[in-house]
């Protein structure tokens, strides 16, 4: 996914503020389910959502405003009821912004845990074998 900087992304030094990070991860995460056919739309219509279980971001290097942020993302790993995304940020000069990972939990409507659906996790498990 390439996500553009805008002025109202930084912060006072012209630098993504660091908290922004997280809202880029959530957009591509949405639009890698989308692009398996799960939008997140369709699985809340479902009965299933998700909730962070953690989130790590390893900042290498400051992205600034009219900069172009390329977000490669990947499936870690995935169990019945988690699901955890790789991703690695890159500028349009191709040097590393930053490494993350984000540990989801699949909850119902109730925010108890829930199974992923049956669909969803064989589409899970050919991404990971198609990657390796």
């Amino acid at each position: 996914m390439k996500k553009k900087i805008y002025y109202h992304d930084t912060d006072h030094s012209g630098a993504v503020y660091h908290a922004n990070y997280l809202k880029y991860l959530e957009e591509a995460r949405s639009e890698y389910l989308e692009e398996l056919g799960f939008g997140v739309k369709r699985l809340l219509e479902g009965g299933v959502g998700f909730a962070v279980r953690r989130q790590e971001m390893e900042y290498k290097f400051p992205a600034f405003y009219d900069d172009t942020i390329d977000i490669k993302i990947r499936i870690k790993e995935f169990t019945p009821y988690r699901i955890v995304f790789a991703y690695t940020l890159h500028n349009q000069e191709g040097r590393l912004i930053g490494k993350a990972e984000t540990d989801l939990v699949s909850v119902g409507r109730d925010l108890k845990l829930t199974e992923l659906p049956a669909e969803l996790k064989a589409a899970l498990e050919k991404e990971i074998t198609n990657k390796d």
